[in-house]
């Protein structure tokens, strides 16, 4: 099942990197370099490339304190930044959640609980993002031609899948419990269809979607 959510995430790098020539004076060739970094941070841990311990807690911290931060500083840029065009607010949510670390971190240097709290935050933040997006496209044409709207494919994988799959994680050490297993495997199943349907959605963006130059 991870084989195939890695041939996805291959795939919507190769045409977002195909795309990335094509997209001269645009702000979604950034689209095209993100994807390409989450593919790379995946291959990279899925195969061990630098060998390194299984047992240690190197990858764990690289996903809390890089690989999953960086996906929502690059989220709450493309949305409040870029396609909501609101700098306040894209300044206001990058302290907000910057502060999900520092404090927790000196204090309690807890990484599972700074993950928690930084997760609910995050998905917290970009969740009002989703919601802001939605209306904006819902108040003019954009959504009669949802087809043409690259924010509309993005828009419905984060939905799908950071909004979607918040409980699995904020809840996993109780749902991977004896008594609630049977619900933690359904929810890792939903967990991987839609990572799936994120990831399509994320190379469709690219093939239907129009693209803005500013």
């Amino acid at each position: 099942m991870h084989k195939i959510l890695l041939g996805l995430q291959f795939l919507s790098a190769l045409i977002g990197f195909i795309y990335f020539f094509r997209l001269k004076n645009s702000y979604w060739r950034w689209f095209s370099v993100y994807l390409v970094f989450i593919l790379a941070q995946e291959v990279i841990w899925t195969f061990n490339v630098f060998s390194l311990d299984h047992n240690s807690n190197i990858r764990y911290y690289y996903y809390s304190f890089i690989g999953i931060p960086v996906q929502y500083l690059f989220l709450f840029w493309l949305y409040a930044f870029k396609s909501l065009n609101n700098k306040k607010l894209f300044y206001a949510f990058i302290f907000i959640y910057g502060l999900t670390y520092i404090p927790i971190e000196f204090y309690y240097g807890k990484i599972k609980f700074v993950n928690s709290i930084n997760l609910t935050i995050g998905t917290t933040l970009l969740a009002f993002l989703v919601v802001m997006e939605f209306v904006k496209q819902i108040k003019n044409d954009n959504i009669l031609k949802f087809k043409e709207n690259k924010m509309f494919y993005i828009n419905a994988g984060v939905i799908l899948f950071y909004i979607g799959t918040y409980p699995y994680f904020a809840f996993s050490e109780i749902l991977s419990t004896k008594e609630y297993i049977s619900v933690w495997n359904m929810y890792y199943m939903y967990f991987l269809l839609s990572n799936y349907a994120m990831y399509l959605l994320f190379a469709a963006s690219f093939i239907w979607g129009k693209h803005r130059l500013k």
